[in-house]
């Protein structure tokens, strides 16, 4: 008799996603699922996307979805967990839609403390629109309205999100993981479930970033990208916890 060694998480639906080979939403999404499914959750959670590459999660997360306008997802799950405060709500973004066209509804929502957690994507570029620059873009980083590379004097430096959103009185719990080794993979597993956990536990705003691949708009392999992110990313976006609700007080 075989032992499986991978098996699919009923946190997720059973079809093909519409993601980039090497593209690492796909391990966020089974994380937080799988997260849900073994804190017995999937029943009670309710996941809002706006626009960006993760416009149709809720074709590949097997619990409640919905859509928001771009950049507005902290806005809808604001309203989702007033009116529903017995339920789990996470919003799942990227950073082109939450560090850009969103920016002021994450930054209130996290100083106004709602309780719910954001799930951000981070992978220094616009994904779905074209590859355009991000505000995390980073320096010297190649897209298509940066043709010579980010630089400083023309668009500023790279915004450290996880770092802005851990000054907010209202945010108690924040962290950076990444998702480019089974080590850091793991680890981002642990940051889900502290962020669930704490939301469950009223204590307020709860943010996992997760520094993420997006090798169709960087023109590289998916090999490649893993060690661009690991080389690059990490170096500008370090990894840990910003803000715990003992820091919070």
């Amino acid at each position: 008799m075989r032992t499986p060694v991978f098996e699919y998480t009923k946190g997720m639906c059973r079809v093909d996603t519409s993601y980039c080979p090497g593209c690492t939403h796909g391990i966020a999404h089974r994380l937080i699922t799988e997260t849900l499914f073994e804190m017995e959750l999937i029943g009670e959670t309710i996941g809002v996307a706006p626009i960006g590459c993760s416009v149709q999660a809720h074709k590949f997360m097997n619990i409640d979805m919905c859509e928001s306008a771009h950049g507005r997802a902290p806005a809808v799950a604001s309203g989702i967990r007033r009116v529903h405060p017995d339920k789990v709500v996470f919003t799942y973004q990227g950073d082109g839609d939450l560090a850009s066209i969103g920016t002021a509804e994450i930054v209130h929502a996290a100083a106004r403390g709602e309780k719910f957690t954001t799930f951000f994507i981070n992978n220094c570029i616009y994904g779905m629109t074209g590859g355009q620059m991000a505000p995390t873009t980073l320096l010297g980083q190649r897209s298509t309205t940066s043709q010579d590379g980010r630089r400083r004097e023309q668009a500023g430096a790279p915004i450290r999100v996880s770092e802005l959103i851990s000054t907010l009185d209202g945010a108690v719990y924040v962290e950076r993981v990444a998702l480019d080794t089974p080590a850091h993979i793991r680890k981002a597993k642990q940051a889900v479930k502290k962020a669930i956990e704490y939301q469950r536990a009223g204590l307020g705003f709860t943010f996992v970033e997760f520094l993420s691949t997006c090798p169709t708009n960087w023109g590289v392999t998916p090999s490649n990208a893993m060690k661009w992110l690991a080389d690059n990313m990490i170096t500008y976006y370090p990894l840990g916890v910003l803000r715990t609700p003992e820091v919070a007080k």
